[in-house]
This record gives C-alpha cells, sequence and structure tokens, in this order.
C-alpha cells in the first residue's frame, strides 16, 4: 500500500483491515477496550470534520497537551487529514512551557487530557490571550465556573456534523502533499529555550521506509505498547510506523502502571528508553541473589549459555553447538520464559531502545536472556532514527549501524553529521538557529560527539556541549562515567561535576528502597532519607561501590569525592528536562553550595 501523506494512512488501512482491531484503550474503570480500524477512520474522519467546522484551516498549528490517549492518536490524524500542523506538549510540562510552546507556535485551539494539563492551560489562556479554546479528552475534568470556550471532546466531534465541513475535509483529502509540515516538537532545552523542530509528511514517510529496509522481523501480527510520551520524537515516529504497518496499538496511558499493563497485554513490541531496561535488570539481579546456591548457579549458568548461543553464535550468523543448542533450548523455555512473564514480555519479539546511553553490560544481559533489543541513536531533528541495530550482526558498544539511505560523516571535535530525507525543515520562527545548525555542505550537526566503525556503526562518546574539561587541560565524558556508575543497583540519579575543576566530582542520588533495605540487614539507624545520606556507613559503602564501578577508569576520569542527596533531581525543579535528561547548568546553580564544599582543602 502506497502512503503519500499521514492524512490518508488510517483511511487507507481501514479498508484493507475493516473490523480487526488497531487500539487498545482502557476505561475509566481501568478495563481494556478494543478500537477497530473502522471505528478509528471513523472517529478521525468526525474530528476532522469538527476542526474544520471550528474555522481550521491547512497550515494552522494545534496543540496537544495530554498524556497518552486513544483521542490523542484521533486529534493527530484528523489533523492531518485537513493538512494542519499538530504541535505535541508534554503532559508534565508546566505553565510557562505551555505558554512558551503557545506562543511561539501561534497555538489558538489546544487539546489538553486530564484536569492537571486542563487547569494549567486555562491558566495560560486567561493569562497570556494566545489559545482561544480548549477541547478536553477527559469527561472527568471539572471545568473553571468562569470558563465559557472550553468544550468537552466529545460535544466537539458532534458539533461537527455539517455538510459545508464534510465538503472541506473531502477538498483537502484530495488537496494532500507529502511536504506539508507534520509536527513541530519542540526540544527539551536542555542548554537554551527549546526550539520548534519542523518536520514534513515527507520526513515521516522516509522515516518508513528505512525502518522498513531495516526491521524484517515484524508484521501486521504484532501489537505494540505506546509507552513513553507520544510528545517524544521516539514513540511518535514509532506509534506512526506501526499505523502503517497494521500494527496493533495498546496505549499505556499512567507510566506508573506499565507493569501491570505488559503483565495485561503482554505485547510482542515496545520502543523504550534504557531506564526501564535498567530496572527490569535489576529486579531479575536481585531475584538471582536472592537463591540459594544451587538454583543461583543455575540461573547464572542461564545466562551464560544464552550469551554464547544468542552473541557469539546467532548474532554472528553461525550454527551453535548441539551441546549449547539443547541448554538455551531449555532455559530459554524455562528460566528465560518465566523471567520474561513476570515482566510480561513473555511474547516479545523485539524492544527498541534508544533516548539516552544503555549500558553495555545490560544491553548484554538482556540479549543474553533472549530479550531482542534494538538500540538506536537518533534526535527529532533527523525523525528519530540515525542508526540502529539489525536482528543479526550487531556490535555491542555501538549506537547500531547508518540507517538506509542516510548519510553520516564526522566533522570537526568528532560531531556525527547527518543527511537525508529524514532531517528536520528546521527550528520554527528561528531562521538563525536553522543557518547554524547546518554545513555548508547540507549536514545537519547533531552536537553528539563520536566515531564510525569500519561496519558504518556509530560510537558515542558524548554530548559535545556536555564535555567537561578540568583545569588540569584533561577531557571528561560525563555521560559515559554517569551511565557506567548509574548500572549500580544503589544509585539511582548521578550528574558528574568536572569542567575547570581540579578533578572530578558527583552529585549522587541512591536508590533509596535498595538502601534503606541494605542499612536495616546492616543494622544501620535511621529515621528518614536524610538521616540515610549522612551516615558515614552508607557514604563508605557507597564510595566502595562507585569505586569498583570505575576501576578501568583512568585517572583523571574517576570520581575523587562525590556527595549523596536525599532529593532527587526532577522536572519541577527543572533540573530535568521532560525526557529526564539532566539539565546540567540548572544542576551547578541549585547545587552550587554543595558542589563547592567538595573542592574546599
Amino acid at each position: 500500500m502506497e502512503i503519500h501523506h499521514l492524512g490518508e494512512i488510517v483511511f487507507k488501512q481501514a479498508s484493507k483491515y475493516k473490523n480487526r482491531t488497531e487500539i487498545k484503550y482502557q476505561s475509566e474503570e481501568g478495563k481494556w477496550r478494543n478500537m477497530s480500524w473502522s471505528e478509528l477512520a471513523d472517529k478521525v474522519l468526525k474530528a476532522a470534520r469538527a476542526m474544520a467546522e471550528l474555522g481550521i484551516l491547512p497550515g494552522d498549528n494545534i496543540g496537544i497537551y495530554s498524556q497518552n490517549m486513544e483521542k490523542y492518536l484521533i486529534a493527530d490524524f484528523a489533523a492531518f487529514a485537513n493538512r494542519a500542523v499538530m504541535v505535541p506538549i508534554y503532559a508534565t510540562a508546566s505553565p510557562s512551557q505551555v505558554d512558551y510552546i503557545t506562543n511561539d507556535a501561534g497555538i489558538k485551539l489546544l487539546f489538553v487530557g486530564e484536569q492537571f494539563q486542563y487547569n494549567n492551560a486555562y491558566k495560560v489562556q486567561r493569562d497570556a490571550g494566545m489559545i482561544e479554546r480548549l477541547i478536553v479528552f477527559d469527561r472527568e475534568v471539572v471545568l473553571h465556573p468562569e470558563d465559557k470556550t472550553s468544550v468537552y471532546f466529545d460535544v466537539f466531534v458532534a458539533a461537527g456534523e455539517t455538510s459545508e465541513s464534510e465538503a472541506m475535509v473531502n477538498v483537502r483529502l484530495k488537496q494532500l502533499k507529502n511536504a506539508d509540515l507534520a509536527t513541530i516538537i519542540y526540544t527539551s532545552g536542555t542548554t537554551g529555550e527549546p526550539k520548534g523542530v519542523m518536520l514534513t509528511h515527507e520526513n515521516y514517510l522516509q522515516a518508513f521506509n528505512i525502518h522498513e529496509m531495516r526491521l524484517t522481523e515484524y508484521s501486521d501480527r504484532d501489537v505494540s505498547m505506546c509507552f513513553l510520551p507520544l510528545t517524544h520524537i521516539f514513540e511518535k515516529a514509532w506509534t506512526y510506523l506501526c499505523i502503517e504497518k497494521g500494527i496493533a496499538i495498546a496505549i499505556n496511558k499512567d507510566p506508573s502502571k506499565i507493569q501491570e499493563n505488559l503483565c495485561q497485554v503482554r505485547p510482542t513490541l515496545m520502543c523504550s528508553v534504557p531506564r526501564f531496561w535498567e530496572k527490569v535488570y535489576e529486579g531479575v539481579q536481585d531475584q538471582i541473589e536472592s537463591y540459594p546456591g544451587i538454583m543461583k548457579w543455575l540461573l547464572k549458568d542461564a545466562v551464560k549459555t544464552g550469551r554464547k548461543h544468542n552473541l557469539e553464535y546467532r548474532n554472528k550468523g553461525k550454527k551453535a553447538p548441539i551441546g549449547n543448542s539443547l541448554k538455551f533450548f531449555l532455559y530459554k523455555n524455562t528460566v528465560f520464559f518465566i523471567i520474561k512473564r513476570i515482566v510480561g514480555i513473555d511474547r516479545g519479539n523485539f524492544f527498541p531502545v534508544a533516548g539516552a546511553p544503555l549500558s553495555d553490560m545490560i544491553n548484554e544481559f538482556m540479549q543474553s536472556i533472549d530479550v531482542h533489543l534494538i538500540y538506536g541513536y537518533g534526535l527529532s531533528e533527523t525523525t528519530a532514527t540515525v542508526s540502529c541495530f539489525p536482528h543479526i550482526g550487531f556490535t555491542i558498544g555501538t549506537v547500531g549501524k547508518v540507517m538506509p539511505e542516510v548519510d553520516v560523516k564526522i566533522g570537526e571535535n568528532n560531531e556525527i553529521l547527518v543527511k537525508g530525507k529524514t532531517v528536520m525543515k528546521g527550528y520554527y520562527n528561528k531562521p538563525d538557529e536553522t543557518k547554524a545548525v547546518f554545513t555548508d555542505d547540507g549536514y545537519f550537526k547533531t552536537g553528539d560527539a563520536g566515531y564510525l566503525t569500519e561496519n558504518n556503526e556509530i560510537v558515542l562518546t558524548d554530548r559535545i556541549k556536555d564535555l567537561y574539561k578540568t583545569s588540569n587541560g584533561k577531557y571528561i565524558a560525563p555521560q559515559m562515567i554517569e551511565t557506567r556508575i548509574g548500572e549500580d543497583k544503589y544509585i539511582d540519579q548521578i550528574a558528574v561535576i568536572g569542567n575547570e575543576r581540579k578533578f572530578v566530582s558527583a552529585l549522587i542520588v541512591p536508590n533509596f528502597e535498595a538502601l534503606r533495605e541494605y542499612a536495616d540487614k546492616q543494622g544501620i539507624p535511621y529515621t528518614s532519607d536524610e538521616d540515610l545520606v549522612a551516615n558515614p556507613d552508607i557514604e563508605s559503602f557507597i564510595y566502595e561501590r562507585v569505586e569498583m564501578k570505575q576501576a578501568d577508569f583512568t585517572s583523571y576520569e574517576k570520581i575523587k569525592r562525590f556527595t549523596l542527596l536525599a532529593q532527587p533531581f526532577t522536572i519541577e525543579s527543572g533540573e530535568l528536562t521532560n525526557t529526564l535528561k539532566l539539565r546540567r547548568k540548572v544542576i551547578l546553580e541549585n547545587r552550587a553550595d554543595i558542589i563547592e564544599k567538595m573542592y574546599q582543602n
């Protein structure tokens, strides 16, 4: 099936799949419901007519400020049918962030999810005036007594049933162009104000094309869990790809319930960030360590067997020896199956992972227990994927092979440069910033440092802006250090300090659940998390674990001093972006006194 525009994709798929389930979503009572392709197409068409009736024109920017919902996707594709542009805003965004994006993008119509998003958006509408109308997805939202313009989504859709709106949408569907702007996705703004990444329909269609070439082992019989926020380019592009492929999508609305929902849905596909797999790894390791001697040996032998089978043989295109094959078959259907069943991924096909550095140790472990991670690298500006693992022939330590029809080269300061049809049109309203991120010969400057292997695989070293230079003139890659130290089960968050300093230090937020358990076993008294981080025995314990993790670092890379924090880095404090990346500048400002103490004497 040939697709030229995202505005037509749902209707074409509905004509093919008709009553087959496309979307699984949860009711207010938590029960899973199914929406067929035909139902989805009908809802998209009605929402598209409602937008036209409200005066939405081709090229208009429409905002969406919501957690993942089935209505989110309906609104997206209804906008595309009108040749309008969708501007997603993270469900966790503050009023100031909503204000900035809606004003920068000139958003007059904003879809909102639940009470939190409505309250923030209404405050922005009342104070700033750019937003003219809010459309509320959740019927349980209580509207402000003075709010005379907001309507619920079902009321909005019903108002679109006119012959004029039907005619307008029909005309627009005939005028779809792949050069139309599809989305404006605002970057997290780790070092400055957010920038709106303009992606066209052609960008998304090319992303589909290159993934079809690289990922050959999935089909319309798969089920994908929509877990990451649909505001995130990784999830957005992946979910659109699933729709293009005819894959059913289960929508996880509440991130805190992902474990429960995985066990209920048991998807075959799910894209995620490394943090999810870090948690899975910690849980499995705790389970292994809790067993008595013979059982612990058996589990470790299973991992060893799986590593040899999957990484030393299968991944290299070789047939494993009969003894290893038999043992692997046994473990796959017992130990590995049980582990995956507990997590809810026992039907797993493969799991794309990107968005942050993934520890080589955790990657190797998951591959060994037969959880097939497809690790990759990309940016909003490149419609997500620049490189990713192939199904076989990948190399641990890289972020995969450069995607087909994507051109990558290494520029000054080892910066990764990208050219291809998935690269953005530019930054919205920011011509100077757009010009600054492209080379004279048209390559996009990613801001990431790395190199290419002989097999055209990318090895990332760090964000160029994150690289530290100590007062001794040594360059430090903080993300590399943070990824390695963050493997430890007792460490939840870590921010490495070192720019223009005489040595490397760190701020560490412990995994308090694990740390309390350790303190209880050791008889260490405490009444609060503050007591724990101030205890010399706890500090000594963490010091030992940090030292072991950095045993193979060069001396100037090693953390010499650290401070344990009782309060984590959060989005609310401004120390994390909406994608949970560290805002180093804010951390340095907020924790300046603590940092200075580490460098005294």
